[in-house]
């Protein structure tokens, strides 16, 4: 599995890796407390350089690959997504780390972007993609299961987060031969 840092780009999305001229577009997106509430770390106000700066150290290190997510048209920033855990010798990933602000949840953004994302991990050699959400978080937990990805369970008391607060991790993955049946189901949601 080779995985790089490019441009991905569909009619609705366009996924830039992350750099450091995205830090201050980013910056007012990061804002809203409710994006952080379920996360293992916060990145909103005063939180947001340090967040930031993780995600510019993933990629340094080779295991992360972060983007900003941009929409087609007007070329708003909307968001962020990522490429975490990337480990070559066993072709897995996983895609997480995103969030989108207001406007665009509920939208195509996620499943365009999830479709890029999807598309060019197994285009890379992937046999496998995974994706994990807080118990917590159903929207994301019923976003997964509308791509096509499959539960698999549940790590108890996985991260302690910010707040204080276990959480447990819930845990779906896609492998190689269930890609064509959710790329053929991401694609009729896009086009419809």
């Amino acid at each position: 599995m080779q995985i790089k840092p490019h441009i991905l780009e569909n009619d609705i999305v366009r996924l830039e890796p992350l750099g450091e001229t995205h830090r201050e577009e980013l910056r007012p997106l990061a804002a809203e407390a409710e994006l952080w509430a379920l996360t293992s770390i916060r990145g909103d106000g005063e939180y947001f350089d340090g967040w930031f700066d993780l995600m510019l150290a993933g990629q340094a290190h080779g295991d992360q690959i972060s983007h900003l997510v941009r929409r087609q048209g007007d070329g708003a920033a909307l968001g962020h997504s990522a490429y975490l855990g990337i480990t070559p010798a066993h072709k897995r990933l996983e895609v997480g780390w995103t969030w989108y602000r207001a406007e665009a949840r509920g939208s195509k953004i996620n499943p365009a972007s999830k479709r890029l994302l999807l598309g060019n991990a197994f285009d890379a050699g992937a046999e496998r993609v995974e994706l994990k959400t807080h118990h917590k978080n159903q929207r994301s937990q019923n976003a997964m299961l509308k791509m096509g990805a499959t539960r698999e369970g549940v790590l108890r008391h996985q991260i302690l987060s910010w707040t204080g607060e276990w959480r447990d991790s819930v845990y779906f993955s896609m492998l190689r031969d269930e890609w064509p049946a959710a790329r053929a189901g991401l694609d009729a949601r896009l086009t419809a």
